[in-house]
């Protein structure tokens, strides 16, 4: 009964004496040991954590420079004006930037799309209702014609 009345009531008093009675430090325990570690392993933790914190870092800013690639390189197809801060990005993380795989080959697939768009075949099939193969033979068949015409004319 008196450990329940000590219990109820001890921590009121203390209140009120307003911490006058000095209470023993339970012994300052290091953060080693707060771990339930030695020193030495406390370290060796730290240390590891430490090298797997940069290697999160140098891939962190690897991405970042391949995503300010892939930007700036859409800003130069656009002609839309430069980011210092893509500049700034691809420097940091070297020379080692470069495209990725796939983004490199659809690139090369719009550039062939591109190339043959900007032939006058490409904007015919544009066209609708154009038969390419008809057209073909439309001009081949007049070539033929005006190479006859040629070779019955007097002058030439």
């Amino acid at each position: 009964m008196a450990f329940m009345v000590k219990q109820m009531v001890g921590g009121h008093v203390k209140n009120l004496t307003g911490g006058l009675t000095e209470e023993k430090p339970e012994g300052e325990k290091s953060e080693a040991a707060a771990a339930g570690m030695t020193q030495e392993e406390f370290e060796q933790y730290q240390q590891q954590l430490e090298e797997e914190k940069q290697e999160r870092d140098a891939s962190f800013a690897q991405k970042k420079a391949e995503r300010a690639t892939v930007r700036s390189h859409f800003r130069d197809k656009y002609r839309l004006p430069k980011n210092e801060l893509d500049d700034t990005q691809i420097q940091q993380a070297g020379d080692d930037v470069e495209l990725p795989t796939e983004l490199a080959k659809m690139i090369a697939d719009d550039n062939k799309e591109e190339e043959s768009k900007t032939s006058v075949l490409g904007h015919l099939t544009n066209i609708q209702n154009v038969d390419m193969d008809q057209l073909k033979d439309k001009a081949q068949a007049t070539l033929e014609d005006l190479k006859q015409s040629a070779e019955k004319c007097n002058l030439m």
